[in-house]
């Protein structure tokens, strides 16, 4: 049996994973930081409190128990030895036949180390729960301060990035605060204090990645929902509860969200050259890392250029990363003769708020509004683990759309005792 090691359970190494599994030629180790594999576009619904963990997460185990050939390490990868076929793990060694990076990407903070000690991301389960707590901690904070000048850093909240990430964010935490803040703080209604949601990116149209009608719509929706958006404006600094901005505004906030970058992830003994823009491995059109035999990149950890549409490379999405999982599964099922990898782009969506949402298909085919919304619920449910997230997601989806609430507004922290294997 050829031994695979897969370093990252996103959605590129889960479904190289879940296409190997049932090849018996083929014993597979998937290593990753968690024991838990999760659906990165509906994280925003768990920081907002729409979604629990559980319903847009799975286990790696129970995932793949059925398969005998698939083993779980959870650990964090340090280090790769090439001329040995050996992977350095937190936890031990692990040697390989074929090696496959699908570690994804981290955070960019651009240098900015305050921001980087005090800003919120927005990248892993992790942070969505720290995101939550922290909100719903604000509004708690808000509603004893005494002072509404105090009491407007605390209903601020300053979101960097007008990304799919951003836009979401914004328009969900818009919804809340008209739907739900006064209902459960009726003592902030005598308030001058206002919540305030202000958007901000260095480009000149909210969801630039997406076509300009959908822009248009997006940025129309937002202003009529009260989010406040800035164009052509960097966040500079974050520190003693003031974000500075390129233009040398400061705006006093509790909350600065971080969704303005992400960057690749370096790893100790892969050649400095086979890094590329944002940090991301170079890969040939089979995804091979350049120079190296038997060693894959895919999904957002991979640059990959040999497509005309991308000469700087696929857009870090989640349906880049399922196809390419897909395809190299079965270029290494073919034993030769691989196939390149080709991009099929099946479209882009983002969710704005309550029955608003956008939706680029392709063949030019673009939706809004209403009926954008529902084709945004159906795509993300299709694309959840297994049909028990499915359920249980559809069903708090429905029980928020018809009251206008959810019941996921609790604060919930670790124990500060000491922490148990």
């Amino acid at each position: 049996m050829k031994h695979v090691v897969v370093i990252g359970g996103g959605l590129a190494g889960q479904n190289l994973v879940s296409h190997l599994a049932k090849d018996k030629n083929f014993s597979i180790t998937l290593v990753d930081r968690n024991n838990y594999c999760f659906f990165p576009p509906l994280l925003y619904q768990v920081a907002t409190g729409f979604l629990e963990p559980s319903n847009m997460a799975y286990p790696f185990r129970k995932m793949f128990r059925k398969h005998p050939n698939i083993a779980i390490r959870v650990a964090e990868l340090v280090e790769v030895v090439p001329d040995k076929n050996t992977v350095v793990l937190s936890n031990g060694d692990l040697k390989y036949d074929e090696l496959v990076i699908a570690a994804g990407v981290s955070t960019n903070y651009f240098g900015m180390k305050n921001i980087q000690d005090n800003a919120l991301p927005m990248k892993t389960l992790s942070d969505a729960l720290r995101l939550r707590n922290h909100m719903i901690g604000q509004v708690e904070l808000a509603s004893v301060e005494l002072s509404d000048r105090e009491r407007a850093k605390y209903l601020t909240i300053v979101i960097a990035g007008n990304g799919p990430t951003g836009v979401e964010l914004a328009g969900t935490l818009a919804n809340l605060q008209h739907d739900i803040l006064y209902r459960d703080h009726p003592e902030l209604k005598e308030s001058t204090a206002r919540p305030q949601i202000i958007l901000v990116d260095g480009n000149d149209r909210v969801l630039s990645a997406m076509s300009r009608k959908t822009s248009i719509y997006g940025n129309r929706t937002m202003s009529k929902m009260g989010i406040e958006i800035r164009f052509g404006l960097f966040v500079k600094d974050y520190a003693d509860g003031k974000v500075l901005f390129s233009n040398g505004e400061v705006i006093e906030t509790k909350t600065l969200i971080w969704a303005a970058g992400i960057g690749g992830q370096r790893f100790a003994g892969l050649p400095a050259d086979v890094f590329g823009p944002g940090g991301r491995i170079k890969v040939d059109p089979v995804n091979q890392v350049i120079g190296l035999n038997n060693i894959y990149a895919i999904g957002d950890a991979c640059l990959q250029t040999h497509e005309a549409a991308f000469p700087k490379g696929h857009p870090q999405m989640a349906q880049v990363a399922i196809q390419q999982g897909q395809n190299l599964a079965r270029n290494l099922r073919r034993k030769g003769d691989p196939k390149p990898f080709a991009y099929f782009n099946k479209g882009s969506m983002a969710i704005i708020g309550r029955n608003k949402a956008v939706v680029d298909a392709p063949y030019g085919l673009h939706l809004q509004g209403f009926i954008a919304w529902l084709t945004w619920w159906g795509i993300h449910l299709i694309f959840l683990m297994r049909p028990r997230n499915r359920i249980t997601t559809f069903y708090n989806w429905v029980v928020a759309w018809f009251t206008k609430d959810q019941s996921l507004r609790m604060i919930v922290r670790p124990s500060r005792g000491k922490e148990q294997p």
